[in-house]
Formats: C-alpha cells, sequence, structure tokens
C-alpha cells in the first residue's frame, strides 16, 4: 500500500481525499444491495481517510456531539468492517469531530426504543457494533478528541490503545436516567479503572478526569488536543510496521482472556434492560421523552 491519504467510500461513510473533515470530491457512495450508487437514503454520520496502512475513522455528527443513533451504529459497523477486510489497512484510529468525541446513545431514539415506537436499526445495531468490536483482530487506537459519555465510554475498553485529550473528561449517566449499564461496563469499567473509581462512575454519574483516565489505565496518556490524531496515528504506524497476521494473532490472544466475561456481562445487562423497558412503572421512556430526552446524553 502506498503513502499517504487515501479516502475510502463506504456506505452510509463519506471517504476523504485529505484527513480533514471536508473533502469527499471524487468519492462515491458504495453499491448497497436493493439501494443505487449516488443514492443519499443513508444519512452521513462517520469520515474515513487513509495514512499509509493506517484507516483514521472519524465519528461526524458534530451537530449532535456525534450521538449515536440507528445510522451512526449502521456507519461506523461498516467503517470498521471495511477497516478489517482491506488487506491494505493494518490498524484503525477512531476519533470523533469537535466538539465531542461522543455523546452516547441519541436519547430521541433511546426514548423512542423505552416505549416500542423506536427504529428497528437502533435496537440491532448496538449489539451489532460491539459484536464487532469485541470479536474484531484488527488494531484500534483510540483518539478522544473531547467528551465521552455513555457510549462514548463504554466502547473505549474494547480499544487495544486510547489516547485522551488534555481537558477531555468522560461520564456514564445511567445512575442518572435510570436505566443499567451498557457494552460490558458492568465488568469493564473495574477492571479498567479500579473498583472504587468505577463504582463512583457508575452509581454517582461522575466525571472522569483526562488525568483519572490514565492513572486508572483506561488511557495510555494525555495529548495536547492539536496533536491528539496525529499521536495516535504515530502509534498506530508503529503497530502497522508488523504484519497484520502478528498484529491480528496478539489481539485475539489477548482478548480471550476475558471473552467470555464480557460475553455474561453483556448478557446480564440486556436482560436487565429487558426487565426495566417491560416494567410500565419503572420503565424511563416517558421521562426520556419529556424531560432528559431534550437532547443527546
Amino acid at each position: 500500500m502506498t503513502g499517504g491519504v487515501r479516502g475510502e467510500p463506504v456506505g452510509g461513510v463519506r471517504g476523504e481525499a485529505v484527513a480533514g473533515r471536508p473533502g469527499g470530491a471524487g468519492m462515491r457512495d458504495e453499491a448497497v444491495p436493493g439501494r443505487p450508487v449516488g443514492a443519499r437514503d443513508v444519512p452521513h454520520r462517520v469520515t474515513v481517510a487513509d495514512r499509509g496502512a493506517v484507516r483514521v475513522i472519524t465519528l461526524d455528527r458534530p451537530e449532535a456531539r456525534n450521538a449515536f443513533d440507528a445510522a451512526m451504529y449502521r456507519a461506523l459497523l461498516e467503517a470498521l468492517v471495511s477497516a478489517r477486510i482491506d488487506p491494505g489497512v493494518r490498524v484503525a484510529v477512531l476519533t470523533g469531530a469537535a466538539p465531542a468525541f461522543s455523546a452516547g446513545q441519541d436519547l430521541h431514539e433511546m426514548a423512542a426504543l423505552a416505549t416500542g415506537t423506536g427504529a428497528p436499526g437502533l435496537v440491532t445495531g448496538f449489539p451489532a457494533l460491539l459484536d464487532e468490536l469485541a470479536t474484531t483482530d484488527l488494531p484500534i487506537v483510540g483518539a478522544v478528541n473531547g467528551a465521552a459519555v455513555g457510549l462514548g465510554l463504554t466502547m473505549l475498553p474494547y480499544l487495544d490503545v486510547v489516547l485522551v485529550a488534555q481537558g477531555a473528561r468522560a461520564r456514564v449517566p445511567f445512575a442518572e436516567l435510570g436505566v443499567p449499564p451498557e457494552a460490558a461496563s458492568s465488568l469493564l469499567l473495574a477492571r479498567r479503572l479500579g473498583w472504587s473509581r468505577a463504582a463512583h462512575a457508575l452509581l454517582c454519574s461522575a466525571w472522569i478526569s483526562a488525568e483519572e483516565m490514565v492513572e486508572g489505565g483506561l488511557a495510555l496518556r494525555a495529548s495536547p488536543p492539536m496533536s491528539l490524531v496525529d499521536d495516535a496515528v504515530e502509534i498506530a504506524s508503529a503497530m502497522a510496521g508488523a504484519s497484520r497476521s502478528a498484529l491480528g494473532g496478539i489481539k485475539r490472544l489477548m482478548r480471550a482472556a476475558e471473552a467470555q466475561d464480557i460475553a455474561a456481562a453483556r448478557r446480564r445487562e440486556d436482560e436487565a434492560f429487558a426487565l426495566l423497558f417491560a416494567d410500565p412503572e419503572r420503565n424511563p421512556g416517558a421521562s426520556l421523552a419529556s424531560g432528559l430526552g431534550g437532547g443527546p446524553s
């Protein structure tokens, strides 16, 4: 694979000719069964750009602080799968378009899901994305460029190396919203941050600073915001010096140690969500729609 930056067209994902947000000149949508090439029925949510053997994937819904709706789940999943199956890509970098990394689940759609009116893509998109993050053998470096809330935080333990911008912070407002943890965070936050710090975050919906993420081991280090993505690409490029088979083999062995524990934690959390949404007295859908659902989490 040649050096430089190469745009990658993916369904629901915009490729870039350069490693900035504008661009996409000369790019086209990938053909999707039942959808003509060039059709715009899938909202843009993710931007991709290659730097040599490193694919930079940017969550690109800044007007909603990169909150996850059904289209975002689909777009990020497609971008990750495309990177994994591309023989020219050895490592991925995941970041967000300013001002946030991700605000987590779009609460408008969460309220719809809780009240039984949500789109099918939301129901299937979340577990499908987690399945890919949990099983991919493609190394992923996270570049947390701003606030990471809800899924913006709970996806980080699935990444292999995480850099966080100085001044960035993270939060899981599950207790505040009246919902269970997600993405095996009831297990992984304690393992990555320590029990007390994880319990404080989960039970108090408390913010976690960049320094605390580094001290706990969730992140490798804090970088200046202006150099964050370049720092992440530098680490990813160092990884990419090894063969894809070597990288994948090492990652699979590292992940195997906790794969069963993660799967069991996700099942427990899914069961807790199902019980909550089935109980009309505890279902948070109405409160999300009327109050907390005024914007993304």
